[in-house]
């Protein structure tokens, strides 16, 4: 399936320019590392937020008509769990999407989903509604390190909710893994990777566990432990080896790495993924949803603003119902911040950035940055391919190290 999506100049990748993303916050219990803006309730508002999701739309472009000038080129439903809206709500907010904001023909529409037998059996509603792209929550195979995260399905059901995926009519299938979970091997995130390839999917996200306060949005159970010095992670060089195994694995089966946690078919990496590293502009909707546009005039640089939604959803909802505005903050976006943001995301892309462009498009020189690109190259962490600047695998390793320096 061709989603739509331009070739952004600056990195050379298909990427959306404009998309919306919908925060579903709702989960049936909170996994001990999730920093995302998530509730745990016995009974799913299920109408009730696909109305506000609606609600809040209808207030944003009254705000900024605009916006309906503007083609969305995808839709990310994530979470929290979105499996655990029903189809009829799910459809009920794209079709409203729909009925508001110019949909691109061949949009990239994606969900986010647990691999439990209650959420699979909704797949073929999902793929009715208009989700043309899953995305499943797997973590991992291994009953060890699913206990470990606070997963609640079992390796044979993410096998299960792959295959239901596939009956209900999903040509892109996407999977979520983790790797340098406390008391995970190697050979446990080899198995992983080999049975993930083997069940021949499009796409593979897989990301080192995050546990560091001062990286989370807010502090987590598996924070608390490391702080407390009862949680032993594996080692940095262990971890490293991990993610090398992991992307043997994905090659050999015929992923590409097309970005430093992200690997696809050919054809088949995420458009609205990519929108957030080649510094496209998305509206967000719904509990703690992050959005942001720019705005430019001729001959300067471009600015912008970003907002953030409050994380708690009875906030949200009230306010939403009320009338009053749900935004929790919002910030200026100038080009100082938009050129660290622009460079910093762009090197994570495996075709790499230009990135002397992306200093004169946001009126930064060059100069001062010539010398540390070139030692990058001596030192085997960068390469040039034509005018972008590529991190090697050693280099994708240590990114936000060589970032730190270019900015």
């Amino acid at each position: 399936m061709d989603f739509a999506g331009p070739i952004d100049a600056l990195t050379g990748t298909p990427a959306a320019r404009f998309g919306l993303y919908v925060h579903f916050p709702y989960c049936v219990s909170k996994c001990p590392y999730c920093d995302f803006a998530v509730a745990v309730v016995r009974e799913v508002p299920e109408e009730r937020y696909a109305r506000a999701v609606l609600t809040e739309l209808d207030a944003r472009l009254a705000a900024d008509p605009s916006l309906r000038e503007r083609t969305l080129e995808s839709i990310f439903l994530g979470g929290g769990t979105p499996s655990l809206w029903h189809p009829r709500w799910v459809a009920h907010v794209l079709e409203g999407v729909a009925a508001r904001l110019r949909v691109a023909p061949g949009a990239e529409v994606s969900l986010e989903a647990n691999p439990s037998l209650a959420d699979a059996g909704r797949f073929a509603g999902y793929r009715a509604a208009g989700v043309n792209r899953l995305s499943l929550g797997v973590q991992s195979f291994q009953a060890e390190t699913l206990q470990a995260l606070g997963r609640e399905h079992s390796g044979a059901q993410a096998v299960a909710a792959f295959e239901t995926a596939r009956r209900a009519g999903f040509d892109v299938v996407s999977m979520d893994f983790i790797y340098g979970v406390h008391g995970q091997t190697r050979a446990q995130v080899e198995a992983d990777a080999r049975q993930a390839v083997a069940l021949e999917p499009e796409h593979l996200s897989t990301y080192a566990l995050t546990v560091e306060r001062e990286v989370l949005a807010v502090a987590t159970p598996l924070s608390r432990q490391l702080d407390q010095g009862v949680l032993a992670l594996p080692s940095d060089e262990a971890v490293v080896e991990m993610a090398q195994t992991v992307r043997d694995v994905y090659a050999g089966g015929g992923l590409h790495r097309y970005e430093i946690s992200n690997h696809a078919r050919p054809g088949f990496s995420s458009r609205h993924n990519a929108l957030y590293w080649t510094g496209g502009e998305y509206l967000a909707l719904g509990v703690g949803a992050t959005g942001m546009w720019l705005t430019s005039s001729a001959g300067a640089p471009p600015e912008g603003s970003r907002y953030v939604n409050p994380r708690g959803s009875g906030a949200y909802l009230r306010a939403v119902e009320e009338g009053r505005p749900v935004e929790a903050s919002r910030e200026a976006l100038g080009p100082e911040e938009l050129f660290a943001e622009r460079l910093s995301m762009g090197l994570r892309l495996r075709s790499g950035v230009d990135w002397e462009a992306v200093c004169t498009r946001y009126g930064q020189s060059p100069e001062p940055r010539r010398a540390e690109v070139e030692r990058l190259v001596r030192h085997g962490l960068a390469r040039l391919e034509g005018a972008r600047l590529v991190l090697t695998d050693a280099g994708a390793d240590v990114h936000s190290a060589i970032c730190a320096r270019l900015l």
